[in-house]
């Protein structure tokens, strides 16, 4: 099976903290509802412990069996700093490979990144080298209000130079309680020509709530890159 062959979705970020977990999580809980086997794979988990975006999904959707870490490195830094500063091996190669593998082993693989496109992966690579070498569509998570313009559009401009489709846009924690976050979905949509969703603040003390948002504020057409309507 060939990269292009798979059915998956990679979700990406603006940068650190801006909801690709809680996408993530609502995604493969709403695809895991609808009948399909799917699986959020995260390539590498840094901050752990606490952080462990893989066991929020899998928490979400009420299963182990939603979710895979393939490494975890305990310190709080883009992974190819992370393994640098815990002398641990890190092998870009195997990073691939492994969520090549998760993602061929499901029906659907919803890919999740480390921060932003740019972030140092491993052996000089970055996320968005494997988010182009795996040749899945993308769906661009960003915050919601004022500097999200020019974040969001380098992101989707970096991605397209690299060949990447990009399915959509998800501003996250929406309020629209200023002018920027008012505007920013219409002017994003010109800037981008990607559609744009919005999700507002969710609350997270049952992780399950992720799956419920997502599926309750973003409309059918986000599964439509995985074979979903």
């Amino acid at each position: 099976m060939t990269d292009a062959d798979s059915r998956g979705l990679f979700v990406v970020g603006t940068g650190t903290g801006v909801g690709k977990t809680v996408v993530t999580a609502g995604l493969t809980g709403w695809l895991r509802a609808r009948g399909r086997d799917a699986v959020a794979v995260k390539p590498c988990q840094t901050g752990y412990p606490p952080d462990d975006d893989a066991a929020f999904v899998a928490d979400a959707c009420g299963t182990d069996a939603a979710a895979t870490c393939l490494r975890r490195l305990e310190p709080a830094l883009a992974p190819e700093v992370a393994a640098d500063v815990a002398d641990a091996d890190l092998s870009y190669d195997e990073i691939r490979s492994g969520v090549r593998a998760a993602v061929a082993a499901h029906d659907v693989g919803v890919v999740e990144g480390i921060g932003g496109l740019r972030v140092p992966l491993a052996d000089g690579e970055e996320v968005l080298d494997l988010v182009a070498d795996l040749g899945l569509p993308a769906l661009v998570v960003a915050r919601s209000g004022l500097g999200t313009l020019n974040h969001t559009g380098l992101t989707v401009d970096a991605l397209r130079a690299n060949g990447v489709p990009v399915h959509g846009i998800v501003l996250n924690e929406y309020q629209g309680a200023t002018v920027a976050e008012r505007t920013n979905p219409d002017v994003l949509e010109g800037m981008t020509d990607a559609p744009v969703w919005t999700l507002p603040p969710l609350d997270l003390a049952a992780p399950s709530e992720a799956v419920s948002g997502v599926r309750e504020h973003l409309p059918p057409t986000a599964l439509s890159a995985v074979g979903e309507f």
